[in-house]
């Protein structure tokens, strides 16, 4: 995506996430399946592999993700930007909890801020600033 598309998924993420109860509460009954994940670390195929096991994001299909959902893997901003989306689209099913990697200190130690500031995107530093406010 150009960058000025990924800053706009952030600027309307951040508008969302500010509407939010600080604790989401995510109910289920016998007929409704939500499916926990955690811990991508930036492997986007792993991200894959939960999406082709159990199904997109949608309306019957419920997510809730424990963060972490970035560093380590080389796929990040493109998990960040697919998590994004299918938040807007589907608030309601789709719920994101932020964990320890999505903090901008560990994020300093790790490699995902390395990776955003060294993009050929002359826009890699202020993504990444966007980001940190999202988070």
């Amino acid at each position: 995506l150009h960058a000025r598309y990924v800053l706009n998924l952030l600027h309307e993420t951040r508008k969302h996430l500010k509407q939010l109860p600080n604790i989401s509460h995510v109910s289920t009954c016998y007929s409704e399946e939500v499916t926990v994940c955690g811990d991508l670390h930036g492997q986007l195929d792993d991200l894959f592999l939960i999406f082709y096991k159990n199904g997109l994001p949608s309306p019957s299909k419920s997510y809730v993700f424990n963060g972490d959902f970035v560093d380590r893997g080389k796929q990040s901003l493109e998990i960040l930007i697919i998590l994004f989306a299918f938040l807007l689209i589907y608030p309601k099913e789709v719920h994101l909890n932020r964990g320890n990697h999505e903090d901008h200190m560990v994020n300093l130690r790790y490699v995902f801020r390395v990776r955003l500031t060294t993009m050929s995107w002359a826009h890699g530093k202020k993504i990444l600033r966007m980001i940190q406010n999202v988070f």
